[in-house]
């Protein structure tokens, strides 16, 4: 059974969101690619709608929106997720993940798209620690 924690971005307050996610509610992620759009109730966002934007795997390796399905991958890179090169025209072989969610992805992240009617921090509860 697969269970993640979803990190969701609050664009107009900046504000960032741990939820840990298993069950039911991670299948709803289960096949869903970045940039995809998600119904916000599987995090506890009752009329939200959130947007993949990124994630990794167990091990840490970064899930990249340029490489299909949810399988490991080694490319040449000369920048962006996974590699930031630090003199010009240096690349670098990386092991990525694709850009489909599968059971071996732990962390989500995700941004909201369309609000609904209550505040994000009051379904989320204001007092979370994050560690």
């Amino acid at each position: 059974m697969a269970d993640f924690t979803v990190v969701v971005a609050d664009p107009e307050s900046g504000d960032t969101y741990q939820i840990d996610v298993d069950g039911q509610d991670a299948n709803r992620f289960i096949g869903r690619e970045l940039g995809d759009e998600v119904d916000g109730a599987a995090v506890g966002l009752d009329g939200y709608t959130l947007e993949l934007t990124g994630g990794s795997d167990n091990a840490g390796r970064p899930m990249r929106s340029d490489v299909r399905g949810p399988n490991l991958t080694s490319l040449l890179s000369d920048g962006g997720t996974g590699f930031e090169p630090t003199r010009d025209g240096e690349r670098k072989r990386v092991t990525v993940r694709g850009r489909e969610v599968s059971e071996e992805v732990r962390q989500i992240n995700a941004k909201i798209t369309e609000r609904g009617s209550a505040d994000v921090a009051d379904l989320l509860g204001e007092g979370e620690d994050d560690e």
